[in-house]
């Protein structure tokens, strides 16, 4: 069996194709979109993923603007930031990039932000209309895994889908998009954790394996069945043979090869996807304001 490589770079550069058309809409009606991103410390891999958002929005003729604050900022200044941030009519987004730092209470931070404006979909607003059935924001990884759904026509009705990982920013809403009513929904849906017994067990009989762990090569050929899908969200840095460091993913994707009806590939997979959605969800958030202000 050929497995095949499903590409997120191919897959965003379709969405963006037709998100200029909507964009060039609002520009007419002098809205152009807008978002703001809040970074904290001097994480590297934050500052690459805030980078590559930035190179994206400017690409495509939209407004970003970078916040940035040092390790140690308070946590009171940050509130006071965001909520400065949801009263200013010249961001119709606001991205706060995760991990924050031990002293800051993630909940706390996101929870302030305007739902309105949350392109992440992370507020309890958000994710309480998506476990609902009536998402507003979707959460820009959990969106980019339903796009390749759509997009490769993989149905997941009568399907067995098992997510692997609970947290709130792609395990558990995955979970719960997966088995709503819908095209290319409507699945059987298990999640694993760190907690589950006998993990592979749950693995060796999916149809459809969503990776969301931070484990480099965790899932191999030997635990899933002839067939399956691989959907891996996982970007972990390892040294090669040279001592260079490289991305990889949770799936060990030279194992599964031959298995694996189709994998994401790290990177090139659902990354570029995510930062598609965040594009997606900015622009649906300028849409909304004009239709309310209209």
């Amino acid at each position: 069996m050929d497995t095949k490589i499903l590409s997120g770079v191919d897959l965003s550069f379709e969405v963006y194709t037709k998100l200029r058309e909507r964009i060039e809409s609002l520009k007419n009606q002098s809205i152009t979109p807008s978002l703001a991103v809040v970074l904290v410390g001097n994480n590297p891999a934050s500052k690459v993923y805030v980078k590559n958002k930035i190179k994206r929005f400017k690409d495509l003729g939209l407004d970003s603007s970078t916040f940035t604050f040092p390790e140690n900022v308070t946590e009171e200044s940050l509130l006071k930031k965001i909520i400065d941030l949801n009263n200013d009519n010249a961001f119709h987004g606001i991205l706060v990039q995760l991990p924050l730092p031990g002293h800051i209470d993630s909940e706390k931070i996101l929870t302030i932000i305007d739902p309105k404006k949350d392109v992440d979909g992370f507020h309890p607003v958000n994710l309480g209309n998506l476990t609902a059935g009536s998402p507003i924001f979707i959460p820009c990884t959990p969106k980019g895994i339903l796009r390749f759904f759509e997009h490769y026509k993989i149905e997941l009705s009568g399907k067995h889908v098992v997510v692997v990982g609970r947290s709130n920013i792609v395990g558990r809403p995955i979970s719960i998009l997966t088995s709503l009513k819908g095209r290319y929904l409507n699945a059987t849906t298990t999640i694993c954790h760190s907690g589950s017994s006998d993990l592979f067990k749950f693995t060796q009989m999916a149809d459809v394996i969503i990776l969301a762990l931070g484990k480099p090569h965790f899932l191999k050929s030997e635990h899933i069945k002839q067939g399956a899908i691989v959907i891996d969200v996982g970007i972990n840095r390892i040294e090669n043979k040279e001592g260079r460091g490289i991305l990889v993913g949770d799936a060990d994707i030279k194992s599964l090869e031959g298995k694996a009806s189709a994998i994401t590939p790290v990177p090139g997979g659902v990354g570029p996807m995510t930062i598609a959605m965040l594009v997606e969800n900015t622009v649906e958030a300028a849409e909304r304001l004009l239709n309310n202000e209209s």
